[in-house]
């Protein structure tokens, strides 16, 4: 093997990388942000039954599932500029997570509004409670509870997915490293200091995905 490895340019672009992975970290919770509420709303109009919205939610769903991540971001990042839509790195990468997430996270909610029993609705409102009472107060905590562990997967998968930026330019993690890495000619080590800070980062939203489920969803488990 002739390879001879060169740390030092590594450590002295580390602190760019790190802040990339900051920007990384920043666009990935604000999608999932976004992901969470747009999915909800795709869940109570699947649920609803109206026909005339279920079409538009299913659509969105089938197509965020059932398509490449990659085509997704092509779309916000070349598609809508055929039309004249010019969007920067960083919405297109934003626009095209959240498009992502809510899709997967639709399907998660309603699986857990369907794992909590009907009953519950019909106590509440013959208690008097509206319907934003109902849900707000009683349905949605249990449900957040129940799709909590995917919810965090899906953060995850957020985060990893991000890298596919580089593709339209962006400079979050692997965009800074394949930058760094053209000027340097040190491919692998650049990515190989990439691939521990993407681990570090996994690592720390799942530390602190244990944390906020032991405060808040802990009690009556066990």
């Amino acid at each position: 093997m002739d390879y001879t490895f060169h740390w030092r340019p590594v450590w002295k672009r580390l602190p760019e990388l790190i802040e990339a992975g900051l920007l990384t970290m920043e666009v990935a919770v604000l999608a999932m942000l976004l992901g969470i509420v747009l999915g909800m709303m795709l869940a109570f109009i699947r649920m609803s039954g109206r026909r005339e919205l279920t079409w538009f939610a299913t659509t969105w769903i089938e197509t965020a599932r059932n398509t490449p991540a990659l085509l997704q971001l092509f779309f916000f990042g070349f598609g809508l500029g055929a039309f004249g839509v010019h969007l920067s790195p960083y919405v297109i990468v934003l626009c095209a997570l959240s498009f992502n997430n809510a899709g997967y996270l639709a399907e998660t909610f309603r699986g857990g509004f369907q794992a909590v029993p009907d009953t519950q609705v019909r106590a509440a409102r013959s208690l008097g409670m509206t319907w934003g009472q109902t849900y707000s107060r009683i349905i949605i905590p249990q449900v957040l509870k129940i799709v909590y562990h995917p919810m965090t997967n899906q953060m995850v998968w957020s985060v990893l997915m991000s890298s596919l930026g580089m593709l339209v330019g962006f400079r979050e993690l692997s965009g800074e490293t394949q930058f760094a890495a053209s000027q340097t000619f040190r491919v692998f080590e650049f990515f190989a200091i990439t691939a521990v800070i993407y681990y570090v980062i996994v690592k720390l939203i799942l530390g602190g995905s244990f944390l906020i489920h032991w405060k808040f969803f802990r009690k009556g488990e066990g």
